[in-house]
């Protein structure tokens, strides 16, 4: 997802004052932008360049496993877009913008430095029949792109028997002369991998370090960029419009660069070059000459400055999150048979929290909105709310890129491009920031036309109008592994189609989520309304991490045995994925005339 910042959020002062800082101009816009603007940009380019590269690091230097590997992205994910709540508060209330931008880049660069830390990679090892054998890899590269020579030996004793996965899921041990020494049924092997305790905890340090950095970082960036302009001020979109630029920029040359990087000299390299950027993200909002001193301040207050005392308290909460990541890779999968509270009883405690609050909030909220507010009231906020359900689906299916669709793009995808040169499975991610900053400018101009003519959809329309666009998009990619040849990889432009059409989809919800929301809501909890939201992708990420997990593959000490398994089983789970966003889709399509006239005029 390329986050979409928006001009109209109840977080930006009520500037009705002279600007200090009108008259020094950027390309026509107050000069303090141009720090702004970089300072997300890097920042964006170490968040991208890592998550890049986060779920081939996992499966390929730690040998997790796919369910373990897509489970800890999806609960990594979920913090990233939960912490904000908290860190926009804080700032609100005590520190103001700049300091805890300050403090989240210095932080999230610490976490980048640490991930780094990689150690030697994990040995490998296969269970059949509940005995254990090591694994020998030979042509290993520790790194995201593979050795086309790799492969994978289990030791029997004094035989080195090389493993061949079938079609039905069994395994073929060979001998040195091809032939088959052992036949391993499916369900009778498992895998596994012996890993320094000390380096998966720095893992999750690390991980932790750049959720709690974000939370300060993530929500009060695009705070200073509304600060700029006086209220009234026809400058503040287009601004942000550049500011936004910064963002889709910063994405694309990390999520470029980085993975690069990681090719080329190791994952320590590619990794710890996003913490280098991340300090230069860190030293244009702390060294700005300035430039910025008229902008993000601490509201007025007496007595003791709270900012030591909400730094500490932040690093406190560091170790929390890290004990939220040890007990999700320690969640063990549902007991077939228990339904769906079996389902939830298998849920880590992150996933219940998120569960239980967001089902808490959703109807808490309609009901105090049928007491508190009158009819028109109500039926916005229930607008609102359906809106929002929906909101989490789609993000849900969406937010495959970083997990499955990469693992995909590894597996099953012929990464050559025109033959000229290979793209890395990380990089693949990469298409989605390409078509936003290519599509972008074309919707605005799409939706402006239809709105002169009275024909621009409404919010619930676009929703589903998104909703279905997930869907195509991954019905498109199906559809080429139907061309698929005897390596069983899909061509790259498959991959690429999906990327555009899930961009499509983006362009339709993104843009208009947080203004729906200020526009719905009743206006004494606009804040609160504003907190669901968010927690809405924050859940979203978590059960696309748990969705990712239904088209995990068995691997052998972290590759997969068999190309053709690999490909049916995402087929498999992409096609479920593009029935379930076209079905609901439509179902959101029929209910956009009830919520349109729930929304009361609103648009």
């Amino acid at each position: 997802m390329v986050d979409t910042p928006t001009a109209d959020t109840p977080r930006e002062p009520d500037i009705s004052h002279v600007n200090p800082v009108e008259g020094k101009t950027w390309f026509g816009h107050p000069k303090p932008l141009f720090w702004l603007f970089g300072t997300e940009m890097w920042e964006r380019f170490g968040y991208y360049g890592m998550r890049a590269l986060l779920t081939i690091y996992l499966t390929k230097h730690f040998v997790l496993g796919d369910r373990a590997s897509t489970g800890l992205y999806g609960g990594y994910t979920a913090l990233v877009y939960l912490t904000p709540l908290v860190g926009g508060f804080l700032a609100d209330q005590y520190l103001g913008s700049k300091r805890a931008v300050r403090f989240g880049a210095l932080i999230m660069a610490i976490g980048y430095f640490t991930l780094a830390f990689g150690g030697q990679p994990a040995k490998p090892y296969a269970v059949i029949d509940g005995q254990r054998y090591e694994v020998v890899v030979e042509n290993f590269r520790d790194a995201p792109s593979s050795d086309p020579k790799e492969a994978r030996y289990v030791v029997d004793g004094t035989r080195k028997l090389k493993i061949r996965g079938n079609d039905d899921g069994s395994l073929a041990l060979l001998a040195a002369d091809g032939s088959v020494a052992r036949s391993v049924p499916a369900g009778h092997y498992s895998d596994g991998a012996d890993r320094d305790p000390l380096i998966t905890m720095v893992l999750l340090i690390a991980l932790s370090l750049v959720s709690m950095g974000n939370g300060f970082f993530k929500p009060n960036i695009s705070t200073m960029v509304g600060e700029l302009y006086a209220q009234g001020d026809r400058r503040r979109d287009a601004g942000f419009t550049i500011f936004y630029m910064g963002i889709n920029t910063g994405s694309f040359l990390g999520q470029i660069l980085c993975p690069i990087l990681a090719d080329m000299f190791g994952w320590p390299i590619g990794l710890g070059f996003a913490g280098v950027v991340m300090l230069v993200s860190w030293a244009m909002i702390s060294f700005h000459g300035g430039r910025l001193s008229d902008v993000g301040n601490p509201p007025a207050r007496t007595g003791r400055d709270p900012a030591l005392l909400i730094y500490g308290c932040a690093l406190l909460a560091v170790p929390v999150f890290y004990l939220l990541f040890v007990n999700l890779m320690a969640a063990e999968p549902p007991v077939a048979g228990s339904g769906f509270i079996g389902y939830l009883e298998s849920l880590s405690l992150m996933g219940k929290l998120l569960f239980g609050t967001f089902l808490v909030s959703v109807p808490g909220i309609i009901i105090w909105s049928w007491f508190a507010g009158n009819r028109t009231e109500f039926q916005m906020m229930m607008a609102a709310m359906v809106l929002v359900t929906f909101n989490v689906i789609f993000w849900t299916l969406f937010e495959q890129a970083g997990s499955s669709l990469t693992l995909f793009a590894d597996r099953n995808t012929d990464l050559s491009v025109f033959g000229l040169f290979s793209l890395s499975a990380p990089q693949t991610q990469n298409f989605n920031s390409i078509a936003i900053m290519l599509l972008a400018p074309v919707m605005s101009v799409l939706w402006g036309a239809l709105a002169k003519r009275n024909l621009e959809p409404s919010i619930p329309i676009k929703f589903a109008i998104a909703l279905m666009g997930v869907g195509a998009g991954f019905l498109f990619l199906v559809l080429g592994t139907r061309f698929v040849g005897p390596d069983f990889k899909v061509g790259l432009w498959w991959l690429a189609g999906l990327y555009v059409i899930h961009s499509l989809a983006e362009l339709c919800i993104s843009p208009v989520g947080l203004s729906m929301i200020t526009k719905l809501s009743i206006a004494r909890v606009v804040g609160l309304m504003m907190g669901v939201w968010f927690l809405s992708i924050s859940v979203a990420q978590y059960v696309a991490g748990v969705i990712a997990q239904f088209a995990s593959v068995d691997t052998v000490g972290g590759q997969v045995t068999n190309l053709k398994v690999s490909l049916d089983t995402y087929v498999g789970v992409f096609t479920t994925i593009a029935e379930v966003a076209i079905g609901l889709g439509m179902l959101l399509l029929l209910l956009s005339w009830p919520l349109k006239k729930w929304m009361n005029g609103v648009k």
